[in-house]
Formats: C-alpha cells, sequence, structure tokens
C-alpha cells in the first residue's frame, strides 16, 4: 500500500470515526453494542447530529489542513485565525477549553498559556483529534520535524504540556504507520522523544497492559483518549472492529473513535473503511460560508497533504514549546 494511500485512511477514517461516534456521546459503555447487536454499525445520526455529519473534531482538523497547503507551510497566526473564525460562527459543538481560548480576545501567542495560568488544567483531548491533517502532512519530514510541528499546534489552544506530548506521540505514531510499519513497536521509541517530565505518566498509558477500565480521568482527557485509541488498535484486526471497541467505551464517543480512526485508518488503509460510512460523511465549515466537505473532498485534501513538501516554518517571534520543565504555559 502506497504512503498516500495510508494518509487518505487517516484523515478520512478520522472523519468517519467522528461521525460514527457523534450520536454515543456521553453514553455509557456498551452503548454501540447495543445499538448495533450485530457488530454492523451504521451512520445513524442523533444527539443533534445528521447520519454522517462530522463535528468539531474533522471541522478542526480541516482547517489545519487547508493553512498549512494554502500558507505553504506552518502558518500558527493563520491557524489561529481559522479556529477563531469557524468558533465565532456558533458551531453545533465544541470544547469548553477551546471555546475559551478562541474567544478570549486575546493573541494567538498567548490565548492558550493565558487560560492555562488562570485555570490551571488544560489537557483536554482537543489536541489530538484535529493531528490527522498536520501527522500526514509533516510525516515525510521525519520523527523530530512532526512531533516538534505537532506540540506548536496544540499550543494554539491547550496550555497544558501533557496535550503537546500527547499530540506528538500520535504524530509519531501517525508517521510510523504511513511507512508501512507497525506502530504499536514505535511507542518506545515514541515515548523516549517525549519531555522526561511527562514520559511516565504517558508510559502508563500506552503501555500493553493498560485497558481503558485503569483510566484516572475521563476520556475526554488528553491521556486516556489517546490510551483508548491505542488499546482500540492494539486489540482489534480490522478498521470497523477498531471502531466499535473505541464508540463502545462509551464517554467522549467522537473524539475516542476519531483519534482510533487516524491510527487504524493509517494502518489498514483506506479500502478498510466501509462505504456505508463514507457515503453519508459530510463535514460542513461553519464560518466560512455554505462550505460542506464530502469523503471526496476528504480524500482529496489527504493526498496534497501528503504529497507537498513538508515546511514546518513558523514565524520568527514562535520559538517551539519546551515541555522539558513540567506543564505550563507555552514559550510562543
Amino acid at each position: 500500500m502506497r504512503t498516500v494511500d495510508r494518509a487518505v485512511g487517516a484523515v478520512l477514517g478520522s472523519a468517519v470515526g467522528d461521525a460514527l461516534g457523534a450520536p454515543f456521546e456521553f453514553g455509557l459503555p456498551g452503548v454501540y453494542r447495543e445499538r448495533f447487536p450485530s457488530g454492523r454499525g451504521e451512520m445513524c445520526g442523533g444527539g443533534g447530529w445528521d447520519p454522517g455529519e462530522a463535528t468539531d473534531d474533522t471541522q478542526m482538523a480541516v482547517l489545519v489542513g487547508e493553512s498549512l497547503l494554502e500558507r505553504d507551510g506552518l502558518d500558527l497566526p493563520d491557524v489561529f485565525r481559522r479556529f477563531v473564525a469557524w468558533a465565532a460562527a456558533d458551531p453545533k459543538d465544541i470544547g469548553l477549553q477551546t471555546d475559551d481560548v478562541l474567544r478570549s480576545g486575546e493573541p494567538w501567542d498567548l490565548a492558550a498559556a493565558l487560560h492555562f495560568q488562570v485555570n490551571g488544567r488544560a489537557a483536554g483531548n482537543g489536541s489530538l483529534v484535529r493531528a490527522s491533517t498536520s501527522a500526514v502532512h509533516f510525516a515525510a519530514a521525519g520523527r523530530e520535524a512532526t512531533m516538534a510541528a505537532a506540540r506548536r499546534i496544540a499550543a494554539l489552544t491547550h496550555g497544558d504540556a501533557a496535550a503537546w506530548e500527547g499530540t506528538a506521540v500520535l504524530h509519531e505514531l501517525v508517521r510510523v504507520a504511513l511507512l508501512g510499519e507497525d506502530p504499536l513497536s514505535a511507542l518506545p521509541a515514541a515515548l523516549e522523544a517525549v519531555a522526561p517530565a511527562h514520559r511516565e505518566r504517558w508510559a502508563i498509558v500506552l503501555a500493553p497492559d493498560w485497558h481503558p477500565d485503569d483510566a484516572t480521568e475521563f476520556n475526554g482527557a488528553v491521556w486516556p483518549c489517546l490510551g483508548s485509541a491505542v488499546w482500540a488498535l492494539r486489540t482489534t484486526g480490522t478498521f470497523e472492529e477498531a471502531l466499535s471497541a473505541a464508540i463502545d467505551l462509551g464517554g467522549d464517543t467522537d473524539t475516542v473513535a476519531a483519534v482510533t480512526g487516524i491510527l487504524a485508518g493509517a494502518v489498514h488503509g483506506p479500502a478498510s473503511i466501509p462505504s456505508r460510512w463514507t457515503d453519508p460523511l459530510h463535514v460542513p465549515l461553519p464560518g466560512f460560508g455554505d462550505r460542506v466537505l464530502h469523503a471526496d473532498d476528504l480524500r482529496a485534501l489527504a493526498t496534497a497533504l501528503a504529497t507537498a513538501p513538508p515546511r514546518p516554518s513558523v514565524p520568527a517571534t514562535a520559538p517551539a514549546p519546551t515541555p522539558d520543565e513540567g506543564s505550563g504555559p507555552p514559550t510562543v
């Protein structure tokens, strides 16, 4: 399977997981299995979502991807401007933490840091879920560059370095998967690249014997979200099985399934994603006219991102976040 095909699998798989899991958000474990006892899940809609409608998770991923292509590299102020315009258009759903940062009126290089200084907590999973597009784009640049880009993008809305490191690990796992290698076998090396202050906690939730039942936080937090996605990939053999396992955990089902879809889509490829899930898939973009993206649009976006030269350029005033001293405001 070609790298670009796996990239399409990652982007499309994330959007499918998002839309498939959305109707079950905040439900109890087992709700997906109860709805589809045969194991053959459908885009059923519910909870305010139409069948196949993707949520804020995919919308933000699209905004990141389009910025990377249109700005010919990583332009952090531009990504932040797009986020702000989207949030101002009142999307159906938006994470509380992300909403606070984007509506704060603070500049792109201070908003998340100030939010974290005031609240002391900013390790939600919102930085993970928009990672599909940047992960496939920066993969060709290698481990160090893709993890650095992940931290920068995460720091736009999340002031806790735990979120930066989790997003960096996800980027690295996608990079390995796009090469056709096993991302699970790459976990030890990825963890070695995590900032020392955060390495032990990430090692716990990414360990082979970790189970989502072991989580000490709701899976809306960054640690159990990525841990659950890795668990779903590790304990299943197909794309469908991975997403079913992720959604059946309950809780933040759209986001956990979207992150699972990034990994499972990259591993199993786009051909593993059922057409009954991709055919009704659609991604409205509030704040950007009446645009609605469909599966073919996501395929084209992923292909463009995977084939464009990765240029992790940032403004001179934006050094990379340095989380080595522990959680704290990013140095951007």
